[in-house]
């Protein structure tokens, strides 16, 4: 029998769009018959400075996003072909040792600095394994990733493929996946667009900002009666249930509070609308269970082309302030849902709800064309 195609899977812990395309993409290979590893070398080779620098991006993105993306526009400069740069030694080492002993056919990265550190490590060994470098950011794509050593990009959208044809990189080396949401998508049925919308059902994910969960769970709420709140405070759960009851017990029968879940999938599809922040694996999550969007925060840099994507497809918008929020939901909602059904029309026309499966696809398919 030939031999089960093995793939490594690396992530980072900079952003949960990062870890969720490669738990994503695992799955959906790991059905296909193959064998795969998902690894952070970061955490693995250096776990207390990383430790360290995942709090320190959280604080930053959260309550000081103006202060992220001038760092995020300086990473532009950044040359990661340099094997000097600070704090990258370990991680390096440790993906050599890696890749020696898991002795992957193919290699998976949905972070972009693992392709530079591995094209010197095949430049020292002289052995060369196909690299995939699935990109999570749309549209607004920081030049890391643009200069990636890789044999193929796996992108989001038609959008961010032109992007980056346009910066010169070759087409065919461009596929076009979509994001690697939960292949449980792909058998989910969402809300349809003739539903009643009474009562109109909102996915509230909030960040870690404790003052924002009540001004947004009221002006969301008191938009419409017919609005009924889950608050999902995930990771967050400690720090803002005390406020997240506040509002259950003023909205009674109104209003659902959930902490960690893994059902993220299945909720998506039984709500109207989710609003949350513009990361890359909630937006395409959105986009999956053909559920419109609104964003009420927004890390400028590499969140701004997810923004983008959903006003380019007409299902979402940005609404950062409680004002917004209800405007927008009042607009939503008027003459019987009009604009909703509008939003749910433009999802179901863009079709996105399977990127795992055919990124694992077309990786198996490159790896049985490279032995044949």
């Amino acid at each position: 029998m030939p031999e089960k195609p093995r793939i490594l899977i690396l992530t980072a812990a900079f952003g949960e769009g990062h870890n969720s395309a490669a738990r994503n993409l695992s799955l959906a290979l790991d059905t296909m018959g193959a064998e795969t590893r998902v690894a952070d070398p970061c955490v693995l080779s250096t776990p207390n400075c990383t430790a360290l620098m995942q709090w320190g991006y959280r604080l930053v993105t959260t309550h000081f996003p103006r202060v992220w993306e001038a760092i995020y526009r300086g990473t532009d400069k950044c040359d990661f072909s340099n094997p000097k740069l600070p704090l990258m030694h370990n991680p390096e080492s440790y993906l050599a040792g890696l890749v020696e002993e898991y002795k992957p056919h193919a290699i998976a990265c949905t972070y972009p600095i693992y392709p530079y550190f591995l094209e010197r490590n095949f430049a020292e060994t002289g052995h060369r394994i196909p690299v995939f470098t699935v990109v999570t950011d749309s549209i607004e794509i920081n030049a890391s990733w643009l200069r990636a050593p890789t044999v193929h990009f796996l992108v989001t959208d038609r959008t961010t493929l032109e992007t980056m044809r346009c910066w010169g990189i070759p087409e065919e080396k461009i596929i076009d996946t979509g994001f690697p949401v939960n292949p449980a998508f792909s058998k989910l049925t969402p809300v349809p667009d003739d539903d009643p919308c009474n009562p109109f059902r909102i996915l509230y994910f909030p960040t870690a900002k404790k003052p924002f969960i009540r001004r947004h769970s009221r002006a969301l709420l008191d938009a419409s009666p017919d609005v009924h709140l889950t608050i999902v405070m995930g990771k967050n759960f400690r720090l803002l249930q005390s406020r997240a009851r506040e509002i259950k017990a003023a909205y009674p029968g109104r209003v659902r509070l959930l902490g960690w879940t893994r059902k993220v999938p299945q909720l998506l599809n039984r709500h109207h609308l989710i609003v949350g922040k513009a990361g890359g694996a909630t937006v395409h999550e959105a986009i999956a269970a053909r559920c419109p969007m609104l964003i009420h925060h927004l890390v400028p840099g590499q969140e701004e082309g997810n923004l983008r994507l959903l006003q380019q497809l007409g299902a979402g918008d940005l609404a950062e302030h409680p004002d917004d929020l209800t405007e927008a939901i009042t607009q939503i909602l008027a003459h019987h849902a009009e604009k909703w059904r509008a939003m749910k029309a433009a999802l179901a026309a863009h079709n996105r709800y399977d990127g795992a499966i055919t990124a694992a696809k077309f990786i198996l398919k490159e790896i049985v064309d490279r032995r044949s």
